[in-house]
């Protein structure tokens, strides 16, 4: 039985909010959050799989309080869960309003990548987490990798209606 440690995981980034991040409500667009999660935590993912791998799904997406201009956005990924060639990333983003110190929790979700080389397979089979934060986070695994295999047969009726055909030719 090989083990890591969820730390041995863990990415860390920080990015700070400019202009070219903002919306027209003067927030970070949803969208730049996503992108800048999914980087933060493949790092986390290729730490355990020493692969590529591909985003398969993110959940649990939360929105929780908007990133203004004058705030940082510290990005923490690591690894909570691992199957035989998937496994499961959970992020957060802690907001810093630079100019007062206030810290905020902004953004959280977890993320699921596979190994692309269907030929390997994720050489850990434990992960031992060290913090209550971390403790929490694996335990639930198991129960949102089911969530997950039960969305994505109830996803395969909604993806085999939807139709492929090019509207502006009718």
């Amino acid at each position: 039985m090989m083990k890591i440690n969820c730390n041995k995981t863990l990415a860390v980034s920080l990015h700070r909010v400019f202009n070219a991040d903002l919306n027209e409500h003067g927030t970070v667009f949803g969208g730049r959050i996503l992108e800048l999660v999914d980087g933060e935590a493949s790092v986390a993912a290729m730490r355990v799989t020493r692969s590529t791998v591909v985003t398969a799904a993110m959940d649990h997406v939360q929105f929780l309080k908007p990133f203004q201009l004058q705030d940082s956005m510290c990005m923490e990924a690591y690894v909570t869960g691992v199957g035989h060639r998937s496994l499961e990333v959970f992020v957060k983003v802690i907001g810093e309003h630079l100019m007062t110190g206030e810290r905020f929790v902004g953004f959280s979700c977890f993320m699921t990548y596979v190994i692309q080389d269907p030929k390997k397979v994720i050489q850990y089979d434990q992960l031992i987490p060290q913090t209550a934060e971390q403790k929490a986070m694996v335990a639930g695994y198991a129960t949102r990798r089911q969530h997950r295999k039960e969305n994505r047969q109830k996803q395969a009726a909604i993806i085999n209606s939807i139709s492929k055909d090019k509207p502006w030719e009718n």
